[in-house]
């Protein structure tokens, strides 16, 4: 694809990257135009793993930022190519991708243009990493495959994720893991169900302590992470004239990042005591690195206030590496994923003048 036109301004080029179809696994031609357009912008290096495009700054400057964000998106539903109402300054636009997360994409593209365009030496490197597959399971994630592939692509000392966070800095994120709890049964003909016990009736005692349960609100580093237990699949029977011998509960935890992923599975076998478990998905949080200097300068140019991630973020990634980071970018996560999602293009233009400020781009 050509490349795209940067210089349109924020809420244009947001526009222009989304209505680029890019639903997990076919990032390829959104990836081919940032690759294109980071090319054309003068004092980058830009390097690409598969539908991962990583673009550096190389002034052999003491420290480093790390800006990224996802290419991909849920599948449209009916709602490309974006529909733009009112204008730049208080206007909104519609569609899928405006929140998560093109308009954070498009804020990075501003902001390699104005270090193209900046006159004297920058305060930090930086690098850009725009990657793919962060919506579907984490082994496809594709900046989880860059820090395997090429680690040194990605070294930093601050990262700034920009997930929607409605333009507010949002601290760490919570871990995730989902495990299935298996239930046992006798299988039996229904006519004669008294010969057998039915796993999915016994499922009951699951759900109810499910049901029992008393999420745990944890404070992080001055940070207050609620956390929670939830039943979101169950499967069971074989049959509709067969007592099933088999049920199971597929449960989601979502844990402050105090616990690791280890803490988090014994919690879990404590709650199902009894039964066999069976972890089909974990990832762990990330504590909220608020501490170092240059992320402490971003939340006073953001304006002060910081909240935590309730939901599971890729600064996890960037906090394994041991790089403080910290969520924020445009748009309502609470939208996320909606058929209607939408994004005020104040919070776009307020993302970009914030990070070009905090990054030494204007004054």
């Amino acid at each position: 694809m050509p490349p795209l036109d940067i210089d349109a301004g924020v809420v244009p080029l947001t526009v222009q990257v989304c209505d680029v179809p890019s639903v997990s696994g076919e990032e390829g031609p959104l990836a081919d135009a940032v690759e294109s357009s980071m090319r054309s912008l003068h004092g980058w290096r830009v390097l690409r793993h598969g539908n991962v495009v990583v673009a550096r700054t190389e002034g052999r400057l003491d420290r480093r930022v790390v800006l990224a964000g996802h290419l991909d998106t849920v599948p449209v539903a009916d709602n490309l190519p974006v529909r733009w109402e009112g204008d730049e300054t208080s206007g909104t636009l519609h569609g899928r991708g405006t929140v998560d997360m093109k308009g954070g994409i498009a804020v990075m593209l501003r902001l390699a243009a104005a270090v193209a365009g900046h006159q004297g030496s920058l305060p930090h490197d930086l690098t850009l990493v725009f990657y793919d597959c962060e919506e579907v399971e984490a082994t496809r994630n594709g900046l989880g495959h860059l820090v395997r592939d090429h680690p040194d692509w990605v070294v930093g000392d601050v990262a700034v994720l920009l997930e929607p966070t409605s333009a507010t800095l949002e601290g760490g994120c919570q871990g995730t893991m989902r495990v299935e709890v298996q239930v046992d049964g006798v299988a039996a003909h229904s006519a004669r169900s008294w010969r057998g016990r039915n796993a999915i009736h016994a499922a009951a005692d699951v759900l109810e302590r499910l049901v029992a349960y008393q999420p745990a609100q944890v404070e992080v580093d001055g940070l207050v992470y609620r956390e929670g237990m939830n039943a979101v699949g169950i499967r069971g029977g074989v049959a509709g004239n067969v007592v099933p011998d088999r049920c199971v509960v597929t449960v989601n935890y979502r844990f402050a990042p105090d616990k690791d992923e280890t803490s988090a599975l014994d919690h879990l076998r404590q709650l199902f005591a009894g039964y066999d478990l069976r972890v089909t998905d974990s990832s762990p949080g990330a504590r909220p690195g608020l501490t170092d200097p240059l992320v402490e300068s971003l939340v006073a140019a953001a304006g002060g206030q910081v909240g935590p991630k309730l939901g599971w973020t890729d600064v996890a990634r960037f906090t394994g590496l041991g790089i403080p980071a910290v969520n924020y970018g445009p748009g309502d996560p609470e939208l996320a994923h909606h058929d209607a999602e939408h994004v005020p293009v104040r919070q776009l233009v307020q993302c970009e003048t914030v990070l070009a400020r905090w990054l030494g781009l204007q004054g």
